[in-house]
């Protein structure tokens, strides 16, 4: 073929490449017909906190997103039904406090490990260069790699709920004492919590939040403490909603319960930093032993040794 019909074919593929991109962008950018819709069918407000009336720029303006979106979308989901585990990964990501769901978990997750692939696959590149024998150690590597950053961004979810779990244990006695302090002075358990809820902040005080918004869209106090019971990963916080929702249910007094309460989780964290300064004070000899112990034998000793160097001929 002579020059003029490649480069006629080249500019065919080209014009034809470029229409495409623009039919596609013209397409992402039109308003989808729910968004065109709503707002005559629905309250404005309410159409600006739904979830899926975002405007058309947010939800498809970033053309990475579009392209590569699908496939990655379809990617987790094959990984999320080979590794399984969705009901455990859905109760972690509750009691670590995120707002995503277990299909956008499995996203970072791939992410992830891509992340890892295309590092250890770099370095696999540079690798062969110098050593062309090494492609099946660098694939080895690459799948090795791809599998650490999957594991490495679970480890990261569960090392998240520990943290929240630690900040709520930390923060537990407070509130249990200002509810209390609020109950005993003729309040009650709803009107209390607000009073709480309002003059804290932390991730417990933000479950609670959680907990008075449904309280205040007409579900029941007791079960919506029976429902923070039962998605609560610490028995402490538990037995908290328990005893809160027994004594809605009942009227039994409260007061001396969050008492009760707050110093049990006073003196488990006593018995905890004692367990704590047990296992670190045999840590703290290491040092002692290996370092400070070998020095200041060497100090007693040595001048004698040079002393017996000296007087002995």
């Amino acid at each position: 073929m002579t020059p003029a019909v490649w480069g006629g074919l080249l500019g065919l593929a080209t014009a034809a490449g470029l229409i495409l991109a623009a039919a596609r962008v013209a397409a992402i950018r039109r308003p989808p017909l729910s968004i065109r819709v709503l707002p005559y069918v629905r309250d404005v407000t309410a159409l600006q906190s739904a979830p899926g009336a975002r405007p058309a720029t947010q939800a498809s303006g970033n053309p990475v997103r579009a392209v590569f979106g699908p496939s990655v979308q379809r990617a987790a989901e094959m990984m999320g039904r080979l590794l399984g585990g969705h009901e455990s990964v859905r109760r972690r990501l509750e009691r670590a406090g995120l707002e995503r769901t277990v299909h956008d978990f499995r996203v970072e997750q791939l992410l992830w490990g891509l992340t890892a692939f295309a590092v250890a696959a770099a370095y696999g590149v540079l690798r062969a260069l110098a050593d062309p024998g090494s492609a099946v150690a660098s694939a080895m590597l690459c799948v090795s790699a791809f599998a650490c950053g999957v594991v490495a961004r679970d480890q990261r979810l569960s090392g998240q709920v520990k943290t929240r779990e630690r900040r709520i244990l930390a923060e537990f006695p407070t509130i249990a004492e200002l509810l209390a302090l609020a109950v005993a002075a003729g309040e009650s358990p709803v009107v209390a919590l607000d009073r709480v809820v309002r003059r804290s902040r932390g991730e417990l005080s933000r479950d609670l939040e959680r907990l008075l918004a449904a309280v205040r869209t007409g579900e029941p106090v007791s079960a919506a403490f029976d429902r923070l019971a039962a998605t609560s990963g610490l028995p402490l916080v538990s037995r908290f909603a328990q005893g809160v929702a027994v004594a809605v249910e009942r009227g039994t007094p409260l007061a001396d319960v969050l008492h009760a309460q707050a110093a049990d989780v006073r003196e488990a964290g006593r018995r905890e930093l004692i367990e704590v300064a047990a296992r670190r004070e045999v840590l703290m000899m290491v040092p002692v032993v290996f370092l400070v112990l070998p020095v200041t034998v060497l100090f007693a000793f040595w001048p004698g040794v040079v002393g017996l160097s000296l007087t002995t001929p």
